[in-house]
């Protein structure tokens, strides 16, 4: 299946891409499936989006599907099929911090 993922602007540019990237995913489409295909693509992206050793979300990144935040569901929960037949992106988000 192509999936389509948006990535923030550093992301971009650490992997060379302008605008949104396009994944094969097999099925059943979930974080874990497209994380684990942006990383075999763009391996310089291994560890930015993921810590190397828990492969947890890193903390200022956030993912959205379908305009809802799936930052915090399971890596494995299959994602909705609008992302997963490629009719809507995949975002990660740099989160925004402040004071």
């Amino acid at each position: 299946m192509k999936i389509r993922v948006v990535l923030p602007y550093h992301l971009r540019t650490l992997a060379g891409v302008n605008g949104e990237v396009t994944l094969e995913v097999a099925p059943p489409v979930t974080q874990r499936s497209i994380l684990e295909a942006l990383e075999g693509c763009y391996p310089m992206l291994r560890g930015t989006i993921r810590d190397h050793v828990t492969q947890l979300r890193r903390p200022m990144l956030r993912f959205f599907a379908c305009e809802e935040d799936w930052s915090l569901e399971p890596p494995d929960a299959p994602l909705p099929d609008a992302v997963a037949s490629g009719a809507e992106p995949f975002l990660i988000v740099g989160a925004i911090a402040g004071g």
